[in-house]
């Protein structure tokens, strides 16, 4: 890239933010590490200055709030400059017997799992209008293909973040802007490990990574991998698409 470009990834402290945030930063971003968590955001951020790249951590930010929303990204825009790249990473899972959802546990994943990523879209898209070039790769959820007992909520909320992909990206090609989505599916994350402790899918990390085609659970590291090309000037021809990131188990 002829400049330096600034990326800003939300729920960048740990598992796949983690990996994107490095990913990007690697590639010559300068990235801005959100996270609710500010220990983790920081500790983040510090590993892509010791690789000797431009990071810096905005933590505490609740992406559920617009207020928070807005002040984190004109922090961004008086840090590193305006954002071009954006990564809406942070979410929250939850199962429950859909007749035993409550109003907040479903409000929580509409705020957090789609309201958010429309605040920040919000937030960044009149800078990437002004330059005339953007990337937004919103990280959305297998379980929209084929739905998800227990958890009507969540896939309601990452089915919406999907359609509100293709619109952002009918509306804002013109402009310069690709927007997609990455539908990780069965990734190794701290998150995936905790389920497994509770028993919560269906088995051990093991027995699904052997009825998974490529025969092993994806890392962090693949979806980072796939959001890399989704922000880089060859991406450009590619917008309003959902490329899974699942080792086959979804096609």
């Amino acid at each position: 890239m002829s400049r330096q470009r600034t990326a800003l990834v939300t729920g960048g402290a740990s598992g796949i933010g983690r990996a994107i945030s490095l990913r990007l930063a690697e590639d010559g971003f300068a990235t801005a590490v959100l996270d609710l968590d500010a220990q983790g955001a920081e500790k983040v951020a510090a590993e892509c200055r010791e690789k000797g790249h431009e990071a810096v951590a905005f933590g505490g930010v609740d992406v559920s709030d617009r207020a928070q929303v807005d002040s984190a990204v004109q922090r961004v825009r008086d840090t590193l400059g305006p954002v071009l790249a954006l990564v809406n990473n942070a979410g929250v899972t939850g199962t429950t017997a859909f007749l035993k959802i409550t109003d907040d546990q479903w409000d929580q994943q509409l705020a957090v799992n789609l309201s958010g990523p429309f605040y920040l879209c919000q937030a960044v898209l009149p800078g990437m209008i002004e330059a005339g070039w953007g990337r937004i790769v919103n990280i959305s959820s297998s379980s929209f293909h084929s739905g998800q007992p227990y958890m009507a909520h969540y896939v309601s909320a990452k089915s919406g973040l999907v359609g509100l992909t293709k619109c952002l990206a009918l509306e804002f090609g013109p402009k310069g802007i690709t927007v997609n989505t990455i539908p990780p599916g069965f990734i190794d994350t701290p998150m995936l490990r905790e389920s497994e402790r509770k028993g919560l899918i269906g088995g051990s990390v093991d027995h699904h990574a052997g009825l998974t085609p490529v025969r092993r659970p994806g890392r962090p590291e693949d979806i980072a991998a796939a959001c890399a090309f989704l922000v880089s000037e060859e991406a450009g021809y590619v917008t309003g698409q959902v490329i899974g990131v699942n080792g086959g188990r979804n096609t």
